[in-house]
């Protein structure tokens, strides 16, 4: 796998194909990479009792394919 974490690649098929951003993470063993800003999903994140947490939906950036991005300068 050529594309590595702390580069900046863009989208070049998919739903999010345009899109620019930089590596956060790279999971060789399933070539896939993890993008900052790219594929989005809404989580819900419920509270617990005992630590005050309240319950919200947080964005968070799910792992694209690997053959989906390029690199950019």
């Amino acid at each position: 796998m050529k594309i590595k974490k702390g580069d900046n690649v863009i989208v070049i098929a998919g739903a999010n194909k345009g899109k620019k951003g930089k590596v956060i993470k790279a999971l060789p063993l399933l070539n896939k990479v993890i993008v900052d800003g790219v594929n989005m999903r809404k989580k819900a994140h419920k509270s617990t009792n005992t630590g005050g947490d309240r319950s919200e939906i947080i964005e968070k950036a799910m792992p694209i394919d690997v053959s989906n991005v390029k690199k950019h300068d």
